[in-house]
């Protein structure tokens, strides 16, 4: 696997705290994504939609549990209509108080409610509870970087790290990134902590590959 010029790649410090690590990939990947035009967000948007349905397990999902993406993430809005299109069930995140893991069933032609300063567009219909995810087949899970081995560095709040836990085998769970922030973990692994949980696949909007546990 080669490693783009522009893939950031912050060393550990001595000094480090638990997740100061993190935080720097964060702050670099951040910087990097908020300089991709509306023209390349469609592209990526577009090509996520064609990569995510060639995964074998989409395919035959009757239940996807997804995400709305934010300005600046892989957009997720033409694969979100293309899965519903296809007669998919489609869960979305509704983030209850304290961040509470909730679900809710997105429908195509009901407009998203941002709740929160900060927070991702959520269904407006009743709110689901947490253990609604194991009617997934697949869940796609946002993120800022993935490695080949599967580990993750996400926005931070570590809603996902409880969500991931809770899977079965069987549920493929797929980190969505842009191609520059796939990593190699040969040679260039990304930090982990102790509570941090790995994904199973990682799509970007020119492929996918399954990562190795």
């Amino acid at each position: 696997m080669s490693v783009p010029y522009a893939q950031p790649y912050p060393l550990a410090h001595e000094t480090d705290e638990p997740g100061d690590h993190k935080d720097r990939f964060r702050v670099a990947i951040r910087a990097g994504r908020r300089n991709r035009s509306l023209r390349r967000l469609d592209q990526a948007g577009t090509g996520l939609a064609h990569v995510v349905r060639l995964i074998c397990q989409v395919l035959d999902a009757r239940t996807v549990a997804a995400y709305a993406s934010r300005y600046g993430e892989p957009p997720t809005g033409e694969l979100l209509t293309t899965l519903c299109d296809d007669g998919v069930r489609v869960l979305l995140p509704v983030l209850g108080e304290r961040l509470a893991r909730q679900w809710a069933v997105y429908e195509p032609h009901h407009d998203l409610v941002v709740r929160a300063p900060g927070r991702p567009p959520e269904p407006p219909g009743p709110a689901l509870d947490a253990e609604t995810v194991a009617e997934a087949d697949v869940v796609l899970v946002p993120a800022l970087a993935i490695d080949t081995q599967g580990r993750r560095i996400g926005q931070g709040a570590g809603w996902y790290d409880r969500v991931l836990p809770r899977l079965r085998p069987d549920q493929l769970s797929v980190g969505i990134v842009f191609e520059p922030e796939l990593y190699d973990a040969e040679v260039r692994p990304l930090p982990e902590e102790r509570h941090d949980a790995r994904v199973r696949a990682v799509a970007t909007p020119q492929r996918w590959q399954r990562t190795v546990d």
